[in-house]
């Protein structure tokens, strides 16, 4: 034996070495513990007494060494240089039967809980049949799961070890009533199968033992009135969820193992009989089960992963559609994709704006609902025509209605025809279009636009929106603001731009004073001839 320095404690002989403490709970430390090949965790489960170590204690602990049983833990040995004395178990990976129940890691189906129970059964029978009689302190907390979901009982055969531990209260409610009233923590049979009985009962339900996180009574109250015992001697609720599939007679079984008379129990060969003739299955393996419902299930997966993939697809076109309605399309994708979208000059691009003529006038005669609707069933005519052409639709602001082309998207000096062509489709549009409300009432607006250079970029982060800045944006707003009902105002360089494109008919207006502008030589756009038509325009009509 090496003495114990300051720091994690090291035991070492010469084929292992267990080291390096990875954690601790009350009743545990774990390790991991370096063998010859390999390294592996394990569980030390600590004890408040130091025997004596005699020939017969040490024949003990060689025979728990070479158990090699399926549903026992493997005992690895006795640590006896640590500052307390730790028994040594293999580790499993998935934890108690009680974590997997408190943290519903797996949806428990019937035959899970048979499973799991036969494998108890198993590992109970082979105890009761040995040298050890019995486990003695049998809970949800000693039946661990490896990474197969097999369970394996753990701290059997260390009942001498046992005498002088600290239990909590809550350690004894897996306790028979008859251990109980004795004060024996050593054990029996009979109290095995009732710990048997209380363990099905938190399978079943999916709760801690008891439920008591849920009772109105407390540990202690409840450790009294097992004592106690009658007929109003507690035991947990077998009631489940009605989508568990539970065989009667396993409920039946549960009842019988935790009778108040020990001799009225049945015993754990009695157990297994009953227990085997419930499966109707041939195999009762839980990992084929488990991967008979995995198949089951990948059936099914893939065409219901296709619908998801279909939905979602629907969805995302869905949002496309919006975020494009927002945003042009070339910078909606640039955001997308997390990229920056950087401000841009254009050289030469057309500024179209409109408003409604004596709206305020107009709105006043009406409810705020009405002019809602006016306006949308205003605004849903002029949003078909701009569809049919190479625009972009800045924004709306009130009646004001901000449309521009040649940006974000070059389009040479098609910017012009396409928004002439608008203007005069927006005009000829208000001509069959009536006020619902208002029948008698005739909707005229200004035009006006012109081509000039301008900057644009995104601002914003909470609602961004593309927007133009400079001259001629201005420049644009006060053709609108100086046209008159009913007419098109255009710049003198946008008629320039007209009269280079052809097919229009423009007519001086001759000189006008412009706010912020001082006097400006500017036009009437009155028609379009057939052929000047932008394509987009022409092929819509045809």
């Amino acid at each position: 034996m090496r003495s114990i320095n300051s720091g994690p404690s090291t035991i070492s002989s010469t084929r292992s070495t267990m080291s390096s403490e990875i954690g601790e709970t009350r009743n545990y430390s774990f390790f991991t513990i370096r063998n010859d090949v390999e390294m592996e965790k394990i569980a030390a489960r600590k004890h408040n007494t130091r025997l004596l170590l005699d020939s017969k204690t040490c024949a003990t602990m060689r025979q728990m060494r070479l158990i090699d049983h399926g549903n026992l833990n493997k005992f690895i040995g006795m640590s006896l240089d640590a500052p307390q004395l730790l028994s040594v178990w293999k580790y499993c990976s998935r934890g108690s039967l009680a974590d997997v129940i408190r943290k519903a890691t797996i949806q428990m189906d019937g035959f899970f809980i048979y499973s799991l129970m036969k494998d108890i059964v198993n590992g109970l029978s082979w105890i009761h049949e040995s040298n050890f009689e019995f486990h003695g302190m049998l809970t949800s907390k000693t039946c661990l799961l490896n990474d197969r979901w097999q369970l394996k009982i753990t701290d059997f055969g260390l009942r001498e070890f046992r005498t002088r531990d600290q239990f909590h209260v809550m350690d004894r409610l897996w306790t028979a009533p008859e251990l109980l009233r004795n004060d024996d923590i050593m054990g029996s049979k009979e109290g095995d199968v009732y710990s048997l009985g209380i363990i099905s009962a938190e399978m079943i339900t999916r709760s801690s033992v008891f439920d008591i996180e849920n009772r109105k009574e407390d540990a202690e109250e409840l450790i009294y009135m097992l004592k106690k015992g009658g007929l109003q001697s507690p035991r947990p609720s077998l009631e489940h969820d009605e989508s568990l599939e539970i065989n009667p007679a396993y409920l039946h079984l549960v009842r019988d193992c935790w009778t108040e008379r020990p001799s009225e129990r049945p015993d754990i060969k009695q157990v297994a009989s009953q227990l085997r003739s419930m499966n109707s299955n041939r195999n009762d393996n839980l990992m084929d089960h488990v991967f008979n419902v995995l198949e089951s299930y990948a059936s099914t997966l893939e065409d219901e992963v296709a619908e998801r993939m279909k939905e979602l697809v629907e969805e995302k076109k869905k949002s496309d559609v919006l975020l494009y309605r927002m945003l042009p399309k070339q910078v909606a994708d640039k955001l997308k994709l997390g990229q920056t979208v950087e401000p841009e000059t254009f050289d030469v691009v057309t500024l179209f704006f409109s408003d409604v003529v004596s709206f305020t006038t107009l709105a006043g005669k009406c409810t705020p609902l009405q002019v809602v609707n006016l306006l949308n069933g205003l605004y849903t005519i002029f949003d078909s025509i701009i569809e049919r052409h190479d625009v972009y639709k800045v924004e709306t602001i009130g009646d004001g209605y901000f449309v521009a082309s040649g940006v974000p998207r070059r389009n040479g000096n098609e910017h012009t025809r396409n928004i002439a062509s608008m203007s005069l489709g927006f005009v000829s549009s208000l001509a069959d279009f009536r006020v619902p409300h208002m029948p008698a009432e005739r909707i005229k607006i200004r035009v006006g636009f012109h081509c000039g250079s301008v900057v644009a970029g995104v601002v914003g982060l909470t609602m961004p929106r593309y927007c133009l800045f400079g001259d001629a944006v201005n420049t644009a707003s006060r053709m609108e603001s100086n046209s008159k009902p009913g007419q098109i105002h255009i710049s003198n360089e946008a008629n320039e731009m007209l009269m280079s494109l052809r097919g229009f008919t423009t007519e001086p207006r001759g000189e006008v004073i412009v706010k912020g502008k001082g006097v400006m030589q500017t036009h009437w756009l009155l028609k379009m001839d057939e052929a000047a038509a932008p394509k987009n325009y022409k092929r819509e009509n045809d």
